[in-house]
């Protein structure tokens, strides 16, 4: 049942009806029928144009709504897709997969001894230090040294990634704000990376290839020594990531290094002429879960050519192995992380450290090197980082040699508040040397120790690996009198630096 208030309406027409016909019954008296029907058929004739009308109003409403519906889907699909496109945009941008980036490296501060003048140091201040021989280097650094790292990431429609590396730095030891004379400023880096690539399947999908000049991606060091277990570097091209097996992951990469104007021997033993070359190093790097195994080959023509003090020829090819272990705690004692290698080179190898970075090996040149390290909390606010790193090497430069040495550091810290640590090092080193000759260098044996107190600033403490930091610091070093003999041009031995030393200092330590 309908009620009142929504009894249905009547519709013109209806209405316009009922009136024609009243006026019709109302007439019927005065006028003839013949009268009425040609005025009715008027009537219904009009009726049916007002019909035609309406009817022909509501096909344009609906075909206008119908156009207005199109139109706005049209407009609307594109618009909605271009403001998802730019949100994807500055998302990518957001989390460093897009755009640019700006990445540093620095260290800088006084190194002052007793004297108040500037005092010698650096992790390489020993003996050993010419052929890796590190010790730790908190407190014990003199020079400003610097990497600003630029980098261009893109993203293309098929999903592909692009990475563009440029790297600059600069190092001295002056402390004066113009150092033009003294710069070193070099650029480092300038390759470019494709990754993602869609036509790349199987092995190779999650490949990355490179060309230029950089740093191979998986160098690793100890930071306490300011020493890399081994130095890949050069100018060159590779590949990345290629997944050979369920647990096989490998690199390919081939490395060029100049040795440039090296003296020859010559027909005519009173001239002396020069020659360059490069060392070409063809390097596999594999990893097996937590294991790594890196072997490199290497090939300088023409660098047996070189003048050498002894009957040995210099090395024109090499070989460089090494089995490493990335461990994910502190050596399955206690949480944190570790690493542990071992690594062995002949000939252009023997430079374990800088692989065929050293052109006055001999072909005779065998090397073996061993290092460690590890961080882990001992307490909730004592932290520390044992390293351990040691080589022995024999007819390096000259027949007979032998270089033998063995680095034992640790690096404490104690996290007062948030913002202020202590820090403590402790570092010895032995060394056994027999240059016979070579560079002028007489055999040494002996050994160094440094202590260092390093009470430390951060914007937040927690872990050995949170930069920045602005530290001072007083350091006291010694070692055997007999280090002083090795050689006339090194630190030890000099006036003011003889054992026995103190310094003291301030730096600071960026990364990001």
């Amino acid at each position: 049942m309908t009620s009142a208030n929504s009894r249905p309406r009547k519709s013109p027409l209806v209405l316009a009806v009922a009136a024609a016909a009243m006026t019709v019954s109302t007439l019927s008296h005065a006028q003839s029928n013949s009268e009425l029907e040609e005025r009715l058929a008027e009537l219904e004739q009009r009726i049916v144009a007002a019909e035609k009308r309406a009817a022909a109003a509501e096909r344009r409403a609906k075909q206008a709504e119908q156009e207005m519906a199109e139109v706005q889907a049209n407009e609307s699909e594109p618009v909605s897709q271009d403001i998802e496109s730019r949100l994807a945009e500055v998302e990518r941008h957001a989390n460093g997969e897009e755009g640019f980036s700006f990445n540093v490296y620095a260290r800088s501060g006084l190194l002052i001894g007793e004297d108040g003048k500037s005092s010698e140091g650096s992790p390489y201040v020993t003996p050993a230090g010419a052929q890796g021989g590190a010790v730790g280097r908190l407190g014990n650094e003199p020079d400003t040294y610097a990497e600003a790292i630029l980098n261009y990431k893109m993203r293309f429609d098929n999903g592909a990634k692009a990475k563009y590396t440029t790297m600059i730095a600069d190092s001295v030891t002056t402390s004066n704000d113009w150092t033009a004379g003294e710069s070193n400023l070099n650029v480092r880096q300038v390759y470019a990376e494709f990754s993602d690539l869609p036509s790349f399947t199987g092995a190779f999908e999650d490949a990355k290839i490179w060309a230029g000049k950089r740093f191979d991606r998986d160098n690793f060091d100890i930071h306490w020594l300011d020493s890399d277990f081994v130095f890949l570097a050069g100018t060159g091209g590779g590949i990345y990531d290629m997944q050979l097996a369920d647990n096989w992951k490998s690199n390919l990469s081939v490395y060029g290094r100049s040795f440039t104007d090296f003296p020859v021997d010559s027909m005519n033993p009173a001239a002396e002429e020069t020659d360059s070359t490069d060392n070409l190093i063809l390097t596999s790097n594999n990893y097996f879960g937590n294991w790594q195994w890196m072997v490199s080959g290497m090939n300088a023509a023409d660098n047996d050519e070189r003048s050498t003090s002894g009957p040995l020829d210099a090395a024109d090819n090499g070989v460089h192995t090494m089995v490493a272990y990335h461990g994910e705690d502190f050596f399955g004692i206690s949480e944190g992380n570790s690493k542990v290698a071992v690594m062995h080179g002949q000939g252009l190898g023997a430079a374990t450290k800088t692989i065929g970075g050293n052109g006055n090996l001999t072909e005779d040149a065998t090397a073996t090197r061993i290092g460690l390290y590890g961080t882990t909390y001992m307490a909730p606010k004592w932290r520390v980082a044992p390293a351990i790193l040691a080589e022995t090497s024999e007819d390096r430069y000259a027949q007979g040699d032998q270089y033998d040495w063995a680095t034992f550091n640790v690096r404490l810290a104690n996290e007062l508040t948030e913002n202020f640590e202590m820090q403590y090092e402790g570092s010895y080193q032995w060394m056994d040397i027999s240059p016979q000759g070579y560079g002028g260098n007489n055999a040494v044996e002996g050994d160094y120790t440094k202590l260092t107190i390093a009470p430390t600033f951060k914007p937040q403490v927690g872990g050995f690996w949170q930069r920045p930091e602005i530290r001072v610091f007083a350091s006291w070093s010694d070692w055997d009198e007999e280090l002083n003999d090795y050689s006339a041009s090194d630190s030890f031995g000099k006036p003011g630096f003889t054992g026995d030393d103190w310094s003291f200092g301030v730096q600071t330590e960026v990364w990001f």
